[in-house]
Formats: structure tokens, sequence, C-alpha cells
């Protein structure tokens, strides 16, 4: 990959990262309730038993959403160091099964659609058959 690309997929990915850190912080805070309190002396939190179910539901809901936006930062901070040490679009699929180089190419295409991709379309599916 040229080095114009690689510095391209970087910007995305760090733009990325900056966005999802931002989300991850707004639903941790969120969810942890951190914002129920609005400096009043009375508290939000519910009196009636459906609206506590309702809080409980939301509040699993927004960690579940936190702990998926926090593995897809782990995955974007590893997509970084392949751009650095220049095994960014390379299938790992691909390298481990041996293949020739260009066979191990993730496709640009789907670079720009999922860019922390560690595989190819094609070891993805064998991937999802297991």
């Amino acid at each position: 990959m040229k080095k114009q690309e690689l510095g391209e997929f970087q910007d995305l990915l760090e733009s990325l990262q900056s966005r999802l850190r931002g989300d991850v912080t707004q639903l941790q805070t969120e969810a942890l309730g951190s914002d129920r309190q609005d400096g009043s002396t009375e508290s939000k939190s519910p009196t009636h038993m459906a609206e506590l179910g309702s809080d409980t539901f939301e509040q699993d809901f927004a960690l579940s959403l936190v702990a998926n936006e926090q593995e897809t930062l782990t995955e974007i901070a590893s997509a970084l160091k392949r751009v650095k040490d220049g095994s960014y679009g390379l299938c790992e699929g691909c390298v481990a099964e041996e293949k020739s180089p260009t066979q191990s190419a993730i496709p640009k295409a789907r670079l720009r659609a999922i860019p922390w991709t560690r595989t190819c379309v094609t070891c993805a599916r064998k991937r999802e058959r297991t």
C-alpha cells in the first residue's frame, strides 16, 4: 500500500477513534448515573417499580453499547499499530495459511468500510462458518 493511502487510512482510524471515545464517555456518564443529580436537592431516582425496571434496562443496554464501543476502540488501536509497523491491509488469515502476498491484501473497499478489519472477505466468511 502506498504511503498516501496509509496516511488516509490512519487519518480515518484516528477520526473514528476520537469520535468513539466521546461516545463511550457519554454512554458511561448516562449509564452510571453521573447525570442523575441536577444540582437540586431532589434525587432523580425512580420511585415506582416500573420506572426502576426501565432504568435498569436502559443502564444495561447502555453498558452493553459501551462494551461494544470499547472493543471497537481496541481494534482501532491495533489497526493503528499495524499502520505503523507496515502490516496494515494484509489479511491475517491469508498470512497464517501462507498464501501468496497478492492474496493476503485486504481490498481497499473493505478497508474503507471497516478500516480496523484484520481479514479479507474470504477469511472472514471461513471464520464465521466455524
